[in-house]
């Protein structure tokens, strides 16, 4: 089954003989505020393995290519990131596992807070855990 609230959004690209420019304007292509920019590169095991308890996300890949996996605590479905006119809107309160990196791969990712590691869910039983106690 696929995770509903997960979907892929395609960025504005403009190119010439020069070349190309992908622009990414928050509340126009991101659903929200940008809080923290941050990005993985030269990266050697699986990342992520976790939930933000308040923390929308958009992932994109900028080289190379990568899988997430996602998690809404009953469907489950893998992207494979490989378009950096691409990114994929992971909300609040998804499992995200990042894995099958290339050797070149760059992940950038906008969140729509600043990190507090308290507002995550580290480990799959805590995720599942919070969202029993939750509903």
């Amino acid at each position: 089954m696929k995770v509903e609230t997960v979907y892929e959004i395609s960025f504005q690209t403009n190119g010439d003989s020069r070349g190309y420019l992908t622009a990414i304007e928050q509340n126009i292509d991101i659903p929200f505020e940008i809080k923290r920019i941050f990005y993985m590169h030269h990266v050697t095991l699986d990342r992520g393995g976790h939930a933000h308890i308040d923390t929308d996300q958009v992932i994109i890949p900028i080289a190379g290519s990568f899988k997430v996996k996602v998690f809404d605590g009953v469907n489950e479905d893998v992207y494979i990131l490989n378009d950096c006119t691409k990114g994929i809107y992971t909300p609040r309160l998804t499992f995200c596992e990042l894995f099958d990196f290339t050797e070149d791969a760059v992940c950038l990712v906008l969140a729509n807070t600043y990190y507090d590691i308290k507002m995550s869910l580290r480990t799959k039983d805590d995720y599942l855990s919070y969202l029993k106690r939750t509903k």
